[in-house]
């Protein structure tokens, strides 16, 4: 079927008085048509940078390098007014905090009409009916996302509906046009446990319907198992582990990756313990290590880890990992992602 989004060799840096600071480095990574794929990490490793170069919504100070494809078009090279139909129309991005990307003053309703207005441009064909088009295609999209009264919703103001709700709208802008690629970035954040469950399972069933790709950007890896076909891990800017959800959940090879998933509490987890944590901060752009970015909290570091970076190789069928601790362990070895 062939690649939907391929990315090669993107890198992110920012402009600053003492040069530029890199945010992402040598990211590589493909989306099938109808596949997911997620971007896990903690905060400052690089994975909403990632998205916004693809939306080209990185500021001024940015610069970018490296490829990226979208079909067969080159997204950097679009001219501004063809990339404007792609957001929207071809690529939907979903943000993080749905109250700071909803306007307050406007209902709900006609914020995602906006949307066809805007980027619908295969809905309409005489001009006059644009309106009305907008809001039938605004409240299907509501509907789409779980609203049983999508009437009364799209008359809402955002301040009237629940965080759960919002967010809701803000996946319903992003379906309306009905994209081929949704980037969802941390679409649960400060949700609670239920209705981040709610969520997920909604873009489950709506990639499912759609045969949507999807972009997930998350550090919570248990909402990543239930949504996700592969994924990809991030440090300091860099993919330092990406494969299958069955690689990185029972066979991670990483020592971060391992950490990670060490640190998600189980049924099997001691109560009376406290939880896992991996040592440390991620390192600053401005002062990152000449090695290894995880070197300095790895606790398999070896003296090689400090010395330059690592490729990143393939230890299996579509299994890659950046570490030549892990590259050299035994197989038996790289299994054991969880001791307890």
């Amino acid at each position: 079927m062939g690649d939907l989004l391929r990315i090669k060799n993107l890198s992110v840096d920012f402009a600053s008085r003492n040069g530029g600071l890199p945010a992402v480095r040598d990211v590589s990574f493909e989306i099938g048509r109808g596949e997911s794929l997620a971007l896990v990490g903690e905060s400052g490793s690089g994975k909403t940078v990632t998205a916004l170069a693809i939306m080209r919504l990185l500021p001024r100070q940015a610069r970018t390098s490296g490829e990226i494809f979208f079909e067969h078009t080159a997204i950097p090279d679009l001219p501004e007014h063809e990339m404007r139909h792609f957001r929207g129309e071809r690529i939907s991005m979903i943000f993080q905090e749905p109250m700071a990307a909803l306007n307050p003053v406007l209902p709900v309703g006609e914020q995602v009409a906006e949307a066809v207005l805007t980027h619908g441009s295969t809905f309409f064909h005489r001009r006059k009916l644009e309106r009305a088009v907008a809001w039938d295609r605004a409240l299907e999209a509501l509907r789409d996302v779980g609203f049983r009264d999508p009437q009364a919703r799209a008359r809402a103001y955002p301040h009237q509906l629940s965080g759960g709700q919002r967010q809701r709208v803000m996946i319903a802008m992003a379906i309306v046009n009905r994209p081929q690629l949704l980037i969802a970035d941390e679409p649960t954040t400060a949700l609670d446990v239920t209705v981040q469950a709610q969520i997920v399972g909604l873009l489950n069933a709506l990639r499912q319907r759609f045969n949507l790709s999807l972009l997930f950007i998350s550090h919570d890896l248990g909402l990543v198992s239930q949504l996700v076909n592969r994924v990809a891990v991030m440090y300091a800017g860099s993919i330092v582990e990406r494969g299958s959800v069955r690689d990185i959940f029972r066979h991670a090879a990483h020592p971060y990756t391992r950490g990670m998933l060490g640190a998600v509490p189980t049924l099997r987890t001691d109560r009376s313990a406290p939880l896992r944590t991996i040592e440390g901060v991620v390192p600053s752009p401005a002062a990152l290590p000449p090695g290894c970015p995880f070197e300095p909290r790895c606790e398999s570091a070896e003296r090689q880890c400090a010395d330059a970076i690592p490729p990143l190789v393939e230890i299996g069928p579509s299994h890659y990992v950046r570490c030549p601790v892990a590259i050299n362990q035994p197989p038996s070895a790289q299994k054991r992602v969880r001791s307890r």
